[in-house]
């Protein structure tokens, strides 16, 4: 039976903020705001949040922490993968909406709802990932989507709320600015261009440190357990390493890639933590796991990583994917050394029990204990063979 309750998942910005107005007031609902933390904010701004929506009248607020769920169920996987969009982005947006889709989903059903709303736009890929997750496991509530529905532009929006009593500083809501665990995206006037770049005042991460420091991450079966020797909670230590590094202004970069909706998209990001962890365990795979491995690990996680990005985190096949890069890590243990320099870092290299370059049968340009010159020859002869074929019937030049 339908009901007047609808829950909507909450940021405190303004497209959620004309969200809580308009379906109030438009639509005559009792709505419900539930804000997901995905491990980034501060209690303080959650704080602030909780106040927003219950200024704008709103029948209860929720906060749902979702952040050990995302790191066991989602960034664990995309470390073990490597994953990063276009050789770039590495999901700082697109994984946690699953999570906070699922929080949403929860509450509603807990509440009792018959219908649940978000502030996603009809020309981005938020609301395909969103809508996706209720569809697939609550396909009897109603999806509402204002801003999608209405087509309104930000400064619609801002007009309607000014309208409405609720003020909202133009200035301040220039930039977009999706803050998670895994990574902070901003959008503004300038990512809907092909040329211009983000000004500096844009960017969450100004420079503040300027000389170099060294640190350490150690590794457990592809986890980051440590860093400089004390271990943590992976979640944790993501923040410990996004607070060291952010001084520095590293992480940041602009990633432009193509949509679900087909269309091609740029946006610019801060991911301090997530590339360097990215970075380190991928180098510690190469001297830890065989080329076959390594090889069939990329194939795979571009898979993953494409899939988690276009909202079919459901899809069964990324448990087959997930359980296939699970087996891969046994290994992959150790520790990597990292410098942080102003907006770059470096990787010196890693120490591990599992180094395949500890080799004892010959070094890579030196010498070798395992094969003569005679073997190395009749090697390469084989290796050669099918070359040869192939060149022996097609002795036609090649046109330039």
């Amino acid at each position: 039976m339908k009901n007047n309750t609808c829950v909507l998942a909450y940021s405190g910005g303004l497209d959620t903020t004309f969200c809580v107005k308009y379906l109030q007031q438009e639509r005559g609902l009792e709505v419900h705001t539930i804000f997901v933390n995905t491990g980034a904010f501060p209690e303080n701004e959650i704080a602030e949040i909780e106040v927003k929506a219950l200024a704008l009248g709103v029948k209860e607020h929720r906060t749902a922490d979702v952040s050990e769920d995302f790191y066991n169920n989602g960034i664990k996987y995309l470390l073990f993968g490597n994953i990063l969009k276009n050789d770039t982005y590495p999901l700082s947006v697109s994984a946690e909406r699953v999570f906070q889709a699922k929080a949403v989903l929860d509450y509603a059903l807990e509440v009792g709802a018959s219908s649940i709303a978000h502030g996603s736009t009809g020309a981005g890929n938020d609301q395909v990932r969103f809508d996706l997750i209720f569809q697939t496991l609550a396909p009897q509530i109603e999806i509402i989507t204002p801003i999608r529905d209405l087509e309104l532009t930000r400064q619609q929006e801002i007009d309607y709320l000014n309208e409405n009593g609720v003020y909202i500083d133009g200035k301040k809501a220039q930039y977009s600015i999706n803050q998670g665990l895994w990574g902070t995206s901003v959008g503004g006037a300038e990512t809907l261009t092909s040329h211009l770049p983000l000004p500096e005042s844009a960017w969450p991460n100004p420079l503040m440190k300027k000389e170099s420091e060294t640190l350490s991450i150690t590794f457990e079966k592809g986890e980051a357990i440590a860093i400089n020797g004390r271990e943590m909670h992976p979640v944790e230590l993501i923040r410990q390493l996004e607070k060291l590094a952010t001084p520095f202004a590293i992480g940041r970069d602009t990633h432009v890639g193509d949509t679900i909706i087909g269309i091609k998209g740029r946006v610019g990001f801060v991911a301090a933590a997530p590339l360097i962890l990215i970075k380190a365990h991928q180098l510690l795979e190469k001297h830890t796991l065989t080329k076959w491995q390594m090889q069939l690990k990329k194939q795979q996680s571009e898979w993953y990583g494409s899939l988690f990005h276009e909202g079919q985190f459901m899809d069964p096949v990324m448990r087959d994917i997930e359980a296939m890069l699970t087996s891969s890590q046994q290994r992959v243990c150790g520790t990597v050394t990292v410098n942080l320099n102003p907006y770059r870092f470096e990787l010196a290299g890693i120490t591990s029990p599992f180094d395949l370059m500890q080799s004892k049968v010959a070094n890579y340009g030196e010498d070798t204990k395992a094969w003569a010159a005679d073997d190395a020859k009749g090697f390469i002869k084989i290796t050669a063979t099918s070359g040869k074929l192939w060149h022996s019937y097609n002795q036609t030049p090649v046109e330039s």
